[in-house]
């Protein structure tokens, strides 16, 4: 980070009180004048300095709903013939000449409505703050332009550190709209969950696409660089519905796509309701969202990484259930080791584990090497178990787990015992033999004793020839170990030299 920071100001530290606080006659709005030219030859002092011509614009953004500068906001936020009426160019990483930036400076010292950070990273940085107060920071001592200064009659002062500067203070990682987002995406899309993308291009300003798996890859490719995006359910059809049960008593933001395709969005509250059914008139779909960030409810989110791949963008989105998930999926490598707790057997079989926080699965085969009537046999509900990660999908979010990859499969040593005979309990009967276990214990692996394999001649029912808890000696044919069989024979047992 630059190691000199200086603050420039109009004002005469003479004028101050022993809290820091002005009490001269300037005024703290731009004088639209020399003043004001003062600053920005002033700054293009300190890029000389420094060595620099062009400047990065960082985390800008625009007037929304409120203005709070102390000169009037202005149609553009300032930025007309600097940029073109849709604001292209005007974004975050965007690269300016210094001339451009300066201007962008005299828009904030005028408080047109639009402000950004100007910078090259590790080397210069400017920042306009409240009341007239700017603050450059340079990678170079920068002396000839703090005389500069002085000389046009501005007030530099040297200070540890700008109070402007650029922090994240909030914890966790952002998450960046990689392929892996993209994919997610478009899945959601596919499964119907997802249809509304929400491009905030600048604080205070964002734009709403209706994706469909057709229009994502075109909607993909004209997003703003380093937008901050965040997607949405699909609005309702029902747009009647919407405003008839839009709430008496608070705030909303209503978005709403018209007869031609364009999504609007306005804040509203219920005497603004008439003029904006009006408004809606002839409206395709439509949804109202809460102000309360606890009652809005996004799918996930994302920010726009660099083209190399690289997020270099600071600001953050609002995590969504979705964006925490995907943060810790990102640790979870396939035959990792994970702990967890069993919070639910489905009906259908499969066993659901909490591993810390996130809902992993088991399906049946995965659950042991042996024989089981129900998952219950295996596992109970409010257990901790540990398993093996078998995937990790970040665009199902799904987390297939093993509980058998860390037990011993019992039916390779078997291999050894082809050939031989070996005792055995009959467990099941079926219409073509009848299963062996040859294993003694109650879960004891079984094999199968085919009708051709039980007797002399034929067999046409197994209850002909044995029953279920008969013991037999069998002889064991063939382990295949990929289909999980074991072939066995009685006949051959029983034939003289069967051993």
């Amino acid at each position: 980070m630059p190691l000199f920071v200086y603050r420039i100001t109009k004002y005469d530290p003479a004028d101050r009180d022993e809290h820091g606080s002005y009490h001269g006659a300037e005024e703290s709005t731009s004088d639209h004048g020399p003043v004001e030219a003062a600053y920005l030859e002033a700054i293009a002092a300190f890029a000389e300095d420094t060595g620099i011509d062009r400047l990065a614009i960082r985390e800008p953004g625009v007037s929304g709903l409120a203005h709070f500068g102390l000169e009037p906001a202005i149609d553009g936020h300032g930025l007309a013939g600097l940029f073109p009426p849709d604001l292209s160019g005007f974004h975050d990483g965007a690269d300016v000449p210094l001339s451009v930036g300066q201007e962008l400076v005299r828009g904030m010292l005028r408080d047109s409505g639009a402000w950004c950070r100007l910078a090259v990273e590790d080397r210069f940085t400017v920042q306009v703050g409240w009341d007239q107060y700017v603050y450059v920071s340079s990678d170079k001592p920068c002396e000839r332009a703090f005389a500069r200064t002085r000389a046009l009659g501005l007030f530099p002062e040297r200070l540890e550190a700008a109070p402007y500067d650029a922090e994240i203070d909030e914890p966790g990682v952002q998450r960046p709209a990689d392929e892996d987002f993209w994919a997610r995406l478009r899945w959601s899309v596919a499964m119907r969950q997802a249809a509304i993308l929400e491009e905030g291009h600048l604080y205070g300003a964002s734009r709403r696409h209706r994706l469909t798996k057709d229009t994502l890859d075109a909607v993909r490719a004209r997003l703003t660089p380093r937008a901050r995006l965040t997607v949405w359910p699909d609005l309702s059809t029902d747009v009647h519905e919407v405003l008839a049960t839009l709430p008496d008593d608070s705030s909303v933001e209503v978005v709403w796509e018209d007869e031609n395709g364009l999504i609007t969005s306005t804040i509203t509250d219920e005497f603004e309701y008439p003029r904006l059914a009006a408004l809606m008139e002839g409206a395709r779909a439509a949804t109202a969202l809460s102000l309360n960030l606890d009652e809005r409810h996004p799918l996930f989110t994302a920010v726009l990484p660099d083209s190399d791949g690289v997020l270099r963008a600071r600001w953050r989105t609002e995590p969504t259930p979705s964006d925490r998930n995907w943060a810790f999926l990102k640790t979870l490598h396939r035959g990792q080791i994970c702990t967890g707790t069993v919070k639910e057997i489905a009906s259908f079989g499969v066993t659901f584990v909490d591993i810390g926080g996130f809902t992993a699965m088991i399906n049946i085969p995965e659950l042991s090497w042996r024989r089981f009537d129900h998952p219950s046999d295996v596992v109970s509900v409010g257990q901790r178990i540990s398993a093996e990660i078998l995937d990790v999908d970040l665009v199902s979010e799904r987390v297939p787990l093993s509980l058998k990859a860390l037990q011993e499969d019992p039916m390779p040593q078997f291999i050894q015992q082809v050939g031989q005979v070996t005792n055995g309990v009959v467990t099941r009967l079926v219409p073509f033999g009848a299963f062996v276990r040859i294993e003694d214990r109650e879960d004891g692996l079984e094999g199968l004793v085919h009708l051709t394999e039980l007797a002399e001649g034929p067999v046409d029912r197994p209850e002909d020839v044995v029953q279920v808890g008969d013991g037999l000696a069998v002889k064991v044919l063939d382990v295949d170990l990929p289909r999980r069989r074991i072939a066995l024979s009685r006949l051959q047992a029983l034939a003289p030299g069967g051993c």
